[in-house]
């Protein structure tokens, strides 16, 4: 009996990825709290409080609705996160607040999750329309982040109205002057002149590799004074002159706040980047979605953290690749 009881007591609790709140930061909003359909997080003394592990799946729909950077995600020893726990403590609360949660398991690909969850409402007799899952229109679960959205090609495409590149025949080089009288062919002689390079054509301004925070070693010599772009994931994709204007003369660092695991890791790196590389400044890049701005918070704790102090340019852009805000921190 005893050994039975000790194996229950070792299965209640794994290392995954779950919430973590500096109550130092945290004002007591409560954005958190409405953003957290799954009831994991109540207020309780001015302060937003994790009330049960079981609760907690760990997607962070919470971060992108504090406003002050106070949660962030860690791996570490929890509860296992319970769908049924979930389900029966929000049943009560309506359709909305169940498709919300749905929704928000189904837009992060947890589909074995929702399966439990419908499961689950069949099996107490709760009626749910599921093929409103499928449906594409936002809902307000702190997650616009993972929401489709497509948009026209601009009327004006870059470089829509420069002059086409000339086109040559076999054998035909600009610049080039064949000898009179040549016979040789398709293998002409002639002095050889300037070749075209298309004008859409960019070159990469990366300067080091790996880019992705968890494989990069901070105290490379490459990060020394260096000054660092510290960019979200889909920042690259969505700017079209990222390399150009952004990542010139900078060395790089990529992470994503909401579904990289162990953020304490990246805490350490930055740190480390700060006082041993001793780097000159850093950028932080990010979307404009709300979960994005956990990198931020990334960003200022290590640097509160550390014993330097660098300054911080924060650059929010768009989805559409325009950038909304730039400013120092």
């Amino acid at each position: 009996m005893l050994v039975y009881f000790c194996r229950i007591l070792k299965k209640r609790t794994m290392k995954r990825t779950i919430i973590k709140i500096d109550e130092n930061l945290c004002n007591g909003c409560g954005n958190c709290v409405t953003g957290c359909h799954e009831g994991a997080l109540q207020l309780i003394g001015g302060k937003a409080v994790m009330v049960s592990e079981l609760y907690c799946d760990g997607l962070g729909a919470c971060i992108g609705e504090c406003p002050v950077n106070a949660i962030v995600l860690e791996e570490r020893e929890a509860e296992p996160y319970s769908e049924s726990a979930v389900m029966e403590r929000i049943s009560g609360k309506g359709e909305a607040v169940i498709l919300a949660h749905l929704k928000h398991l189904k837009d992060h690909g947890e589909k074995k999750l929702v399966q439990e969850g419908v499961a689950w409402l069949k099996a107490h007799n709760l009626d749910f329309d599921v093929a409103l899952l499928h449906k594409q229109e936002t809902l307000a679960c702190g997650c616009s982040g993972s929401h489709e959205k497509t948009w026209s090609e601009p009327a004006t495409a870059v470089g829509a109205n420069l002059p086409k590149a000339p086109i040559y025949e076999a054998c035909q080089v600009p610049g080039g002057v064949a000898p009179k009288g040549s016979m040789q062919g398709l293998r002409p002689t002639f002095t050889a002149g300037p070749v075209p390079v298309s004008v859409t054509e960019q070159p990469s301004e990366l300067r080091q590799f790996p880019v992705q925070l968890h494989l990069l070693n901070p105290q490379a010599p490459y990060f020394e004074g260096a000054n660092v772009l510290l960019a979200a994931d889909c920042t690259a994709f969505a700017v079209g002159n990222f390399h150009s204007k952004f990542l010139k003369g900078k060395k790089l660092a990529i992470a994503c706040p909401k579904l990289d695991n162990n953020i304490e890791h990246y805490l350490e790196k930055l740190e480390s980047m700060i006082d041993d590389a001793q780097i000159d400044e850093l950028t932080v890049m990010i979307m404009e979605v709300p979960c994005c701005s956990g990198l931020v918070g990334i960003a200022k704790t290590a640097r509160d953290k550390a014993k330097r102090h660098v300054p911080i340019k924060v650059i929010v852009v768009s989805v559409q690749g325009e950038v909304k805000k730039e400013e120092w921190l």
